[in-house]
C-alpha cells in the first residue's frame, strides 16, 4: 500500500473533495432523513467556499482519500467571555479508505496547526451515529464540551467536543504526527 500524504488542499482538488465528502458523508443521509438535505446542501456549501478555513488533504498515489476543514479561531456570537478557538469541520475519508490511519493523519494535523498558532484548545462538533469518529477524536484526548452543542434541527442535536492542549500534553497519546504511542 503506497503512504499518505497530508497536504493542504489546491484549487484543482475542490471537484474530488467534494465529491469524496459526499461520498463519505452520504451513509448518514438515511440516519437523517428529515434533514438529510439541508445538512448535504450545508456541505456543497461550505466546500465551495472553505475560507477563512485551512482545507488540508490526504492522499495515496495521488488519489485524495480525505480531507478536512480547520477554521480559524473568531469570536463567538453569544458566547461572551469565552476564549475563541480553531473548529475542525467536515473530517472526511472515503469508506474504502477508513480504518488506515487517514481520519487521524489528519486531525494530527489540525491539532499541530492549531498548537502551532499557540491556541489554548481545538474544538469540533459531531453526532451520536458517528461511532468511529466519536472513538478517534477520544483517542486524541477530545472531551465532551456541552456547552459547545447546538441543535441544528427540530431533535437533531450536534455535539461540541474540546482538545484543551494544557490537559493533553499530559497524555501518552498525544504525540507529534508520525510518533508511535508508548508500547506500541
Amino acid at each position: 500500500m503506497s503512504e499518505i500524504v497530508v497536504r493542504p488542499a489546491r484549487a484543482e482538488d475542490r471537484d474530488a473533495i467534494r465529491a469524496m465528502t459526499l461520498g463519505a458523508y452520504a451513509e448518514y443521509a438515511t440516519l437523517l432523513p428529515q434533514a438529510w438535505e439541508g445538512y448535504r446542501a450545508n456541505i456543497v456549501a461550505a466546500l465551495a467556499r472553505p475560507a477563512p478555513a485551512r482545507q488540508v488533504v490526504a492522499t495515496r498515489a495521488g488519489a485524495i482519500v480525505g480531507a478536512v476543514l480547520l477554521y480559524p479561531s473568531s469570536p463567538v456570537p453569544g458566547r461572551a467571555g469565552r476564549a475563541a478557538v480553531p473548529e475542525v469541520r467536515l473530517l472526511a475519508v472515503t469508506p474504502a479508505a477508513r480504518g488506515q490511519g487517514i481520519g487521524e493523519a489528519l486531525m494530527r494535523d489540525c491539532i499541530e496547526q492549531a498548537r502551532a498558532g499557540g491556541h489554548p484548545a481545538l474544538t469540533l462538533h459531531t453526532t451520536a451515529f458517528m461511532q468511529a469518529a466519536l472513538r478517534l477524536y477520544g483517542r486524541l484526548g477530545f472531551v465532551r464540551a456541552p456547552e459547545l452543542d447546538l441543535e441544528v434541527a427540530p431533535g437533531v442535536v450536534v455535539t461540541g467536543h474540546r482538545l484543551d492542549f494544557a490537559r493533553a500534553g499530559q497524555s501518552p497519546y498525544h504525540t507529534k504526527p508520525g510518533a508511535t504511542k508508548p508500547g506500541a
